[in-house]
């Protein structure tokens, strides 16, 4: 096998143009979340994207589709490029240096979260176990001028709907502290989804109001603070910089507690790891339990071209994965909500009966439907601008199995599974078995005619198998004998029909092209990884489906996927050949291109969907979850497997 080549450009933030773009790499943003809203913030200081009041809301900050969609800076005026940024260690919370010919300035923010305050009626969001931490509903700015002096300005300027309502701002009380931004006109909600809220400016600054902008400007001297904070609930936003920086003390001890409960090993490739399981803690929506496939809509998967989609859902495929991904590092706790958001949906609390679709709102929401926004310019003049996702409705014969294994995966320590989730999980067996003989759209949501995709019937097998063992464990031993033999003749089905002449799994039944997915043959146990026919998929796809080493979903001109133009590398499908070499025992190759992907996050350690391997620039809606789960499966592959002492590796699917 060839040894992945060495990237042509520096990997990070790099664009292939002769002009500088007026939108910032996508790597070069900052994500924050309170799990329960995100946002992210460009290097000038920008908040330019925000939905309210879910992640999957219409945006009040767009500034990433169209220059003009609204943003929220505070930074040094005139200056745009920071000296340094960093999360605060174990943390979302960003921190930001700047520097001027005059002075410097620490900039913090941060999405607020303190202790569970709906301690005299319930919550009216919120359907899962409260915690001990909740969301405040407010993103805080602080701001401290260390040496010197830096004239300081703030800029807010929301764009309600998609930027198609405006704002206008109110004055809150008799001097210039706080200001109150309402939508006009009133946006009615669609879908279930609530009001758009009104945005509540509060600082210790002088605010401005100039049409559909708040505007504050300042010179600050060594050791002045300011403060600024936009809430959109009942709860008391900071009145003082003290009161702040409380709330940024109490914000950042939430996140200590959380990731401390993980376990992480002492190695050089921890932080990557620690901002991966961030990234997926953040993309929760902690009210239901959903899991965000992504934090954005629409950004473009290959420079100003048309595969643009919206993400801002809980696919129950990524959100299964990157549990897979969390339970990796002991971080299980969110396994629970999630199983519970399922029930939800597929109706088992309420009595009635819904079968499990591809995808939801992450309040539930079973109708996503598709509409373009022409009125964006798109990120990059990359058009159309989509909100909603078509693929809601599609038929994708993965997601059986996705459950199962997730639910196997978590129980199987318990020796038992839950009373509650019982006709769940049948449910889902029986709709594999109904199933799995047809054809469907695939694990990347094909848009061209059904095919029979081998790795869907790989996820109907997992479906069979993990359902018999969940059987087992349950007492069912009928069921488990029954679900068993089905199981056998799946596999066999796929050992006959999904393998080409020289050994090497294919896309689909009816062609020899390859796919990606079908890496996760060795990673869900279907074969040992000695198997012969394990060893020549992995090697047929590292040698044939990659360009400059990193690793294409499929050919996009060989594959009826319904859509024209070409797509980026997809980084998750790099990291699962780093974990497939791992275990065909090419450990010298899987570390090289760890390494090399490693090399390519972003200057925060996050990820986008794609990257081009050419220049090393992020492509696709960001941060992805399905990047992160994969990163810490592939990076912990790596690192037990040089680890190990004679014990031999033991990655999370061993075992009976």
């Amino acid at each position: 096998m060839p040894e992945p080549q060495a990237p042509a450009q520096p990997p990070i933030g790099v664009v292939s143009s002769p002009t500088r773009s007026a939108f910032p790499p996508i790597a070069d943003y900052a994500f924050l979340s309170d799990c329960e809203n995100t946002c992210l913030i460009a290097p000038n200081g920008a908040v330019e994207w925000m939905c309210l009041p879910r992640p999957d809301s219409p945006s009040v900050f767009g500034a990433i589709l169209d220059r003009s969609a609204g943003h929220f800076r505070v930074a040094p005026y005139g200056v745009h490029v920071p000296a340094a940024r960093r999360y605060l260690p174990g943390s979302l919370m960003v921190e930001t240096t700047w520097q001027t010919a005059t002075g410097w300035i620490i900039v913090r923010d941060a999405l607020v979260m303190g202790p569970w305050h709906n301690t005299d009626a319930r919550s009216r969001t919120h359907r899962r176990t409260p915690g001990d931490w909740d969301a405040e509903h407010i993103l805080l700015r602080t701001v401290r001028c260390v040496s010197g002096t830096i004239d300081l300005e703030l800029s807010c300027e929301p764009a309600f709907d998609y930027h198609r309502r405006d704002a206008k701002w109110e004055y809150t009380g008799e001097a210039y502290g706080e200001a109150v931004a309402r939508c006009v006109p009133a946006a009615a909600p669609k879908g279930g989804q609530p009001a758009t809220p009104e945005l509540t400016l509060t600082t210790n600054l002088r605010l401005g109001l100039e049409g559909r902008e708040a505007r504050a400007r300042t010179r600050l001297r060594e050791g002045d603070d300011v403060f600024v904070a936009l809430s959109w609930s009942e709860l008391p936003a900071p009145q003082t910089f003290a009161e702040a920086a409380e709330k940024m003390w109490t914000t950042a001890e939430c996140w200590r507690q959380w990731i401390s409960v993980g376990d992480f090993p002492d190695h050089p490739w921890r932080g990557y790891l620690q901002q991966s399981a961030l990234a997926l803690k953040g993309l929760t929506y902690a009210p239901t339990g959903a899991l965000l496939a992504a934090s954005t809509t629409s950004l473009p998967e290959s420079p100003g071209g048309h595969r643009n989609w919206d993400y801002r859902y809980a696919w129950v495929r990524d959100s299964t994965f990157a549990l897979w991904g969390l339970y990796t590092l002991g971080l299980d706790r969110e396994a629970n909500d999630f199983f519970a958001f399922i029930a939800d949906v597929c109706g088992v609390a309420s009595g009635s009966s819904h079968p499990l679709q591809v995808m939801y709102g992450v309040g539930g929401e079973r109708e996503l439907t598709e509409e373009e926004l022409g009125h964006l310019s798109g990120y990059g003049h990359a058009k159309p601008v989509r909100i909603g996702n078509s693929a809601h409705n599609q038929r994708q014969h993965d997601i059986w199995g996705t459950v199962l294994d997730s639910v196997y995966l978590h129980t199987r320590s318990h020796e038992q599974v839950p009373e509650s989730l019982w006709p769940l999980l049948k449910a889902q067996v029986e709709q594999a078995i109904e199933h799995w003989h047809e054809p469907d759209h695939g694990i990347w949501e094909v848009r061209g005619e059904p095919q029979h995709f081998t790795s869907s019937k790989l996820m109907c097998w997992v479906a069979l198998d993990r359902g018999a063992k969940l059987a087992t464990l349950h007492g069912e031993d009928d069921y488990a004998e029954q679900w068993a033999k089905i199981a056998a003749e799946i596999h066999a089905d796929i050992c006959e029909h999904g393998v080409d002449e020289r050994g090497a799994f294919v896309q689909h039944y009816d062609t020899t092209g390859l796919d990606a997915s079908l890496l996760l043959v060795p990673l869900l146990r279907f074969l040992p990884a000695d198997d012969p026919r394990v060893r020549a998929t992995v090697l047929a796809i590292a040698d044939e489906l990659t360009v400059d080493g990193l690793v294409l979903r499929y050919r996009t001109d060989s594959t009826d996927d319904g859509l024209a133009g070409e797509e980026g590398t997809f980084t998750i499908c790099s990291f699962w050949l780093v974990s497939a070499l791992v275990e065909i025992g090419e450990l010298r190759q899987a570390r090289h291109l760890c390494e090399r992907l490693l090399s390519y996050a972003s200057p925060l350690q996050l990820y986008a969907e794609e990257i081009d391997p050419k220049t090393g620039r992020h492509l696709g809606n960001f941060p992805q979850a399905f990047t992160h789960l994969a990163l810490i499966n592939a990076v912990v592959h790596v690192i037990r497997a040089e680890e190990r002492d004679g014990g031999g590796f033991q990655p999370a699917h061993s075992g009976p």
